[in-house]
């Protein structure tokens, strides 16, 4: 019945896109309002028909329905209902089924908020969002059937879903952020196409566009570094970040989505960028479909992406269509893309905001091509390649370090032309500033250049945002003799967006100066370990105490335990973990971490003796590590405040006679 019910309900889905997104196009073109109301109903009815599919596949989960092939794969009876909940995602036809119902989800945000208005805009928008729904209904019927009835396997091969998935709680928001990230990027997309479709490029087209890639900038932010974070704590090799192709795919489009975002604040109060902004947009979406790619075909090896599939010349088709209509669109509608406005000086925020895109679109490039080219030289010349950590930090590193510096100038600067006198008068206080902050970094010991560097750059632009926040505020105090609280409430309610943005750039600076600073000054240790015996990291002692080995209704556990001392005082105990799930040869780890604001200590277990008097232990010393998450917590905050829909204005009432 769940297998049944399910393939309806995605043959639904699949009809009402189609149709929705032949009469979408249609509606545009003719403008009839008729067209668009049923254009709406279809597009909620594809929406509905794809959350109860949802609905039905965690039910068979739930209930253990093992004719269903989804279940059939990946459920478990000894799993933990919050594992079999989450293992909808936790493979390929599920996780393609979730995609659904997250373009769902947006679907029904953006119907409900363009109930009035935009009547020129939505129809070829929804069109748009519909022909991208058609293609994923068509895998979802088809290829990644997730549905199909089948004959169940024996219990004992029922093991539930990657044992990579059942190893943290990170698993069940970290998925759930990135694909909220990269499917939203569909309603910007489609707006774009309709926006060309329309010739319509104006200001208001650009401003509701911006709003609406802030929602799924602010998921992306988190889900980049909920991943980072998940690996830092599952994998135990001490590190968040290694390149790896599936990380770089979602970091493609996040890159290009904040250049897209300085780029649309140009274009609407200066007029320029016009064709580049339209072009990020498009690029953006294009490359969130090569990370679906990435992640799902199985080509790139990666803890990250899921096992070979057939899916992947599928999406690579879907990839081209998308590429080549992006292309034909700009190519007819280039002559009202040329730009307004005028770069006033070189000296000024204009300036700064267009190099700070054309960083942006190298940091994208160096990504890109150390990612994908060794896919390419092993199709085209069968040679296998590895682009590694340094090469992305060789060419990363200085980008990404005058990406911040700038983050700092362009908001100190006004827009137009600025003179060289006004322009060193607005940045000598933050930079000099930074500078003295640096020097007593070097004099408390300091010495590698690249974490001094991303110190000072990192301060200024800090620097230069906690000004721009505060100086609204102390004019309102002056003009109006406001309160401090008082005047910062006004402040922030004129100009939450610009709040939203400085507060994002100071996570950034929290952010680079984390990474800088905890992949410098890594210290690490290992060495197999005498019960009652300690190893030394630093001012750390960890002494083993003892191991214990105990069951878990998913997994064998084996844990050592050790006392952690501090300059010969005692200041806790950690136990890294070897986890052992059915059907796994190799056991999983998972570290234990002991976290300060200074700095964390992270223990992964290598392996315990048979007789368990030893424990082989790697021990790394991570600094400031917790302020990377800190950092991100903040710029995902400040891109919320950015997004909040501003209150509607209450009509004015005539006073009565």
């Amino acid at each position: 019945m769940n297998s049944a019910l399910g393939q309806g309900l995605i043959l639904l889905s699949l009809a009402t896109a189609t149709v929705g997104c032949i009469l979408g196009f249609a509606a545009g073109r003719s403008g009839s309002a008729a067209g668009l109301r049923w254009t709406r109903w279809l597009a909620g009815t594809y929406a509905t028909s794809l959350i109860l599919a949802n609905l039905v596949m965690e039910y068979a989960l739930l209930t253990h329905d093992f004719t269903v092939k989804y279940v059939d794969m990946v459920g478990s009876t000894s799993s933990p209902t919050y594992i079999t909940i989450v293992s909808l995602w936790s493979s390929l036809e599920g996780s393609i089924l979730f995609w659904g119902m997250i373009l769902a989800i947006y679907i029904w945000g953006f119907l409900a908020t363009t109930r009035q208005g935009h009547e020129r805009m939505t129809p070829y928008t929804l069109a748009t969002v519909l022909a991208v729904g058609t293609f994923f209904s068509f895998l979802i019927a088809g290829p990644a059937d997730p549905f199909s009835a089948v004959q169940p396997r024996p219990d004992s091969m029922h093991t539930g879903p990657n044992p990579l998935l059942q190893n943290h709680w990170l698993m069940i928001i970290h998925p759930p952020a990135l694909y909220l990230g990269y499917v939203g990027m569909t309603i910007p997309f489609g707006m774009g196409v309709s926006a060309l479709l329309r010739g319509e490029l104006g200001a208001s087209w650009m401003a509701l566009t911006r709003s609406w890639m802030l929602v799924p900038f602010g998921f992306l932010t988190a889900g980049v570094v909920l991943g980072g974070w998940w690996a830092y704590e599952v994998l135990g090799w001490g590190g968040y970040w290694a390149w790896d192709p599936v990380e770089n795919a979602s970091f493609l489009p996040w890159l290009t989505a904040a250049a897209f975002l300085h780029a649309a604040m140009l274009e609407e109060r200066r007029g320029l960028l016009k064709a580049w902004t339209v072009v990020l947009l498009l690029v953006t979406f294009a490359l969130t479909i090569l990370g679906t790619f990435m992640t799902r075909s199985g080509v790139f090896n990666s803890v990250h992406s899921f096992t070979q599939s057939a899916i992947g010349p599928t999406f690579l088709v879907f990839l081209a269509v998308i590429l080549v209509i992006s292309v034909l669109l700009v190519g007819l509608r280039m002559h009202l893309l040329s730009d307004e406005g005028s770069l006033g000086s070189p000296l000024s925020r204009d300036a700064a905001f267009i190099v700070n895109n054309l960083l942006f679109a190298g940091f994208t490039f160096v990504v890109l091509v150390g990612t994908v080219f060794p896919l390419l030289a092993e199709a085209v010349r069968d040679i296998k390649l590895s682009v590694g950590a340094p090469f992305f930090n060789q060419l990363s590193v200085p980008i990404g370090l005058t990406i911040v510096f700038l983050m700092g100038v362009g908001p100190a600067l006004p827009w137009g032309r600025t003179s060289g006198k006004e322009a060193a008068s607005l940045l000598w206080v933050p930079l000099t500033t930074s500078l003295i902050l640096g020097a007593l970094a070097l004099a408390l010991g300091m010495r590698q250049l690249w974490p001094v560097v991303t110190l000072i750059v990192s301060l200024f632009a800090a620097l230069v945002a906690l000004r721009d926040m505060v100086t609204p505020v102390s004019a309102l105090m002056r003009r109006r003799g406001l309160p401090p609280l008082a005047a910062a409430s006004l402040a922030f309610r004129r100009g939450r967006r610009r709040y939203g943005g400085q507060i994002v750039h100071i996570g950034v600076a929290l952010v680079v100066v984390s990474i800088a600073v905890s992949s410098s000054y890594q210290v690490i240790e290992e060495g197999m370990v005498p019960k009652g015996q300690s190893l030394t990291i630093a001012d750390y002692e960890l002494r083993f105490e003892e191991s214990r080995s105990f069951r878990e209704p998913h997994r064998d556990v084996l844990e050592a335990q050790f006392t952690v001392l501090q300059n010969g005082r005692e200041v806790g105990s950690l136990g890294p973990r070897l986890n052992r799930y059915s059907g796994q040869m190799n056991p999983i780890g998972t570290p234990a971490v002991l976290s300060t604001a200074r700095q964390d200590l992270y223990l992964s277990l290598m392996s315990v003796a048979k007789d368990g008097q030893a424990a082989g232990l790697r021990a790394f010393i991570n600094p400031m590590v917790s302020w990377l998450w800190v950092g991100a917590t903040v710029m995902v905050l400040g891109v919320l405040i950015a997004a909040w829909p501003r209150r509607r204005q209450k009509p004015a009432t005539k006073a009565a006679a």
